[in-house]
């Protein structure tokens, strides 16, 4: 019993030993600050769906290193921003420009809506026609009578 609580005593020492204090992101809490400002803009290209401040993915982390040394450089936030949308495009932007190469992305969504509206209303415009039934001309509704009665004189 007393080997165990050594051993454990040991095995704390030595993690306890290991452990380091967390290094600070940024030495100036305003490079930081104005980092998170930034990132808060910035899509993660990995994730997609998240901000650049948000995302651990690795390519995420050298982002914001890189935009960290372009603030120290003195580099400002539209330079910044310019800077990363030349290297990997609008999407790196949550909020791209409206320009032709984006008007996809921004209306792209809309013209999906009135294409499947029109298709929706031109479904129910041609199956309005169908629900009348067959036309029959005075010989088959005659023959038909006949059928119904005969059934229910039958029964």
């Amino acid at each position: 019993m007393k080997f165990l609580l050594v051993l454990g005593l040991l095995l704390q020492i030595t993690f306890h030993a290991q452990a380091e204090q967390a290094a600070p992101l940024a030495n100036d809490p305003v490079v930081e600050q104005r980092l998170i400002i930034i990132a808060e803009e910035l899509r993660c290209l990995v994730c997609q769906n998240e901000s650049l401040a948000g995302s651990r993915a690795e390519l995420a982390q050298d982002l914001r290193r890189e935009v960290r040394t372009l603030i120290r450089a003195g580099k400002s936030d539209a330079e910044i921003k310019e800077f990363l949308v030349s290297r990997y495009g609008d999407f790196v932007l949550y909020r791209p420009p409206v320009k032709p190469t984006t008007w996809l992305l921004w209306f792209g969504p809309l013209l999906l809506l009135i294409g499947a509206a029109w298709v929706l209303i031109n479904i129910i415009r041609r199956n309005q026609g169908k629900n009348e039934g067959p036309v029959l001309d005075a010989a088959q509704r005659a023959k038909a009578q006949a059928l119904l009665n005969e059934t229910s004189s039958s029964k």
